[in-house]
């Protein structure tokens, strides 16, 4: 696979580290950014985030992320959302009310429910619809207290059960977002890195 330019913007609530290494296994050229005009580019694009939705929030309003992050997404252009990435793509989280999420996907992120475990950390099943391209079944690790309960329309998603059904996973176009981990999610998560790549 040809050499290939990974902007992961610098969110500030992320490790990143173990993502910088698995593009590098794969062959990537990871590089970190803080440059608005780099996710407007046409290189591979990755949100990041570990920590709560209004704080990963305040930090792509103070990079003035925003409008390149909507635009990538508007464009189909390759963009890998993680974790707290996914849910930052959504309207809203019940996790910092009246903080207005980036509305790619027009839906409301709300917590477990207290009669699991909360967070939920480990590994989990993976069931991918058959409307995926870049997704398929397997395990993945999480590592996370709230969720999207539902994919909206013209989403292909994969979902898990933690207290119910959730959306592990959806893509559409060159869009993938992920809420486990696929960086640390072993041979299956690489091999879902590696698919993203080819977009």
């Amino acid at each position: 696979m040809a050499t290939k330019k990974v902007h992961i913007i610098k969110t500030g609530v992320a490790n990143i580290a173990s993502m910088m290494a698995a593009f590098r296994r794969l062959g990537g050229e990871p590089e970190l950014t803080e440059n608005p005009d780099h996710v407007r580019g046409d290189d591979w694009v990755v949100l990041p985030g570990v920590g709560s939705f209004g704080a990963g929030m305040q930090r792509i309003e103070e990079l003035g992320m925003r409008e390149a992050l909507v635009e990538r997404a508007a464009a189909g252009k390759p963009l890998l959302a993680v974790c707290l990435g996914l849910q930052l793509l959504c309207a809203e989280s019940e996790e910092s009310a009246g903080v207005e999420g980036l509305g790619i996907v027009p839906a409301k992120i709300t917590r477990f429910p207290d009669t699991v475990r909360i967070p939920q950390f480990g590994w989990n099943r993976v069931a991918a619809d058959e409307s995926c391209r870049l997704l398929t079944s397997g395990y993945a690790y999480f590592a996370n207290s709230y969720r999207l309960r539902e994919a909206p329309e013209g989403w292909s998603p994969a979902t898990a059960e933690h207290g119910g059904p959730f959306v592990a996973a959806m893509e559409r176009e060159n869009i993938l977002a992920c809420q486990f981990h696929p960086e640390i999610s072993g041979k299956w998560g690489l091999g879902l890195l590696e698919r993203w790549l080819q977009c």
